[in-house]
């Protein structure tokens, strides 16, 4: 029998970070030391109260059953509460926050709720691959919002021409920013909200690295912006923050009716977080927060170990003030920056992504993960240095 993909599937390029862990486990076969920078996947435990939160809930048969697919009333009830008290954002637990699989979930499922054949979301470029991905298996058409160094890698939301605003159903964003690291103010959020109620336009801020700020930055919520509700929702999530991407626990907040939008293809496909995790979730945001405050220092410690120790041997990257990563050119002399990322990996075993991987606007560009202890990173800039890449 023929088995044949579906269109929207052949559409869809090879996961990026899936063909970067065959690369590694076929030179760690063999037998190559291999330093991975190429994943944002925290290194760091979970917090001790939340592990302690998780274990008395799955002791509870209560838990065992199927959850509530918009989450639990409690875990709701401290996502609202969390964001009053972190950015002054009042939201009604009932109809403006949805319980997440991990946020990954809700951004894949939202333009099933929106989008029908050939309506455009804006994507930003380079961006998390799921923003578009997502919009192609929903049957929608990805136009790219080119993420310039020049421009702060912020869109230029002027460039975007009458015939595409008139199509556009969804507009993705995301800053602090993976993977550049961007950062992104008040009045480009003022921006967007008039550009969205301007062209009927859903707004989707994805908001995972609120947490993960350095020096006398602190991030902001899109929705802090006067409007920013009427016209879209926010994702945020408890996996960088609390060092718990495996748990697959987050959250949408905002728009009751883009909410509900959400909700209803949820219902059908899925059956919820399970009910101890999300128990293990509300002691994360009820609970201290002095673990989020220690591992900030750790990132901003590897960060500037590596920017430092990596601008001495030329390479001038800036510091970020956001997110565990580094985003930086590729020396001259490659063609590509898969090119760079494979000779790397073959020359020294340090892993790193290429930026074309999240986007035609992120050639020339490599991204690196601070998810490694000190030692290692040290390990990893002797091993570039000595490799004379530039």
């Amino acid at each position: 029998m023929k088995m044949e993909y579906a269109d929207r599937i052949n559409r869809i390029p090879p996961y990026l970070f899936a063909e970067i862990d065959r690369e590694i486990e076929k030179k760690r076969g063999m037998g190559m030391d291999i330093i991975n920078l190429s994943v944002g996947d925290p290194d760091l435990p979970t917090p001790g109260n939340i592990i302690e939160a998780l274990n008395k809930a799955a002791r509870n048969p209560e838990n065992h059953r199927y959850p509530s697919y918009k989450g639990t009333v409690e875990f709701r009830e401290a996502v609202a509460g969390w964001y009053n008290k972190r950015f002054n954002v009042s939201l009604n637990p009932e109809n403006e926050v949805i319980t997440l699989i991990g946020s990954k979930e809700g951004i894949a499922h939202t333009p099933l709720a929106f989008l029908n054949r050939d309506d455009v979301a804006l994507v930003p470029d380079p961006s998390y691959p799921v923003y578009r991905i997502s919009t192609l298996l929903a049957d929608g058409k990805p136009v790219l919002m080119p993420l310039l160094e020049e421009n702060g890698f912020i869109p230029n939301l002027d460039d975007i021409d009458a015939e595409t605003r008139r199509k556009a159903k969804l507009m993705f964003l995301n800053y602090p920013n993976a993977p550049t690291a961007a950062t992104a103010d008040r009045e480009f959020f003022r921006e967007v909200v008039d550009f969205a109620s301007d062209s009927d336009v859903i707004v989707c801020h994805d908001n995972p690295y609120s947490e993960m700020t350095f020096d006398s930055y602190k991030a902001m919520s899109f929705l802090e912006v006067k409007g920013a509700r009427d016209v879209g929702i926010e994702f945020n999530s408890l996996s960088k923050t609390f060092n718990m991407t495996g748990w697959r626990i987050g959250m949408a907040v905002g728009n009751s009716e883009v909410i509900a939008g959400l909700g209803k293809v949820k219902e059908n496909v899925d059956s919820g977080a399970f009910q101890a995790v999300q128990a293990a979730g509300v002691e994360a945001l009820k609970g201290p927060m002095d673990s989020v405050e220690k591992n900030n220092k750790i990132i901003e410690e590897r960060r500037d170990y590596m920017v430092e120790s990596l601008n001495n041997g030329g390479w001038g990257i800036k510091k970020p003030s956001a997110t565990f990563y580094l985003w930086f050119s590729i020396p001259e002399g490659y063609d590509s920056s898969i090119e760079f990322c494979a000779h790397l990996l073959n020359k020294t075993g340090v892993v790193l992504t290429p930026g074309v991987g999240f986007g035609k606007q992120g050639e020339g560009y490599v991204r690196c993960a601070l998810t490694q202890p000190i030692d290692r990173l040290k390990e990893a800039v002797d091993r570039i240095n000595k490799a004379d890449l530039r």
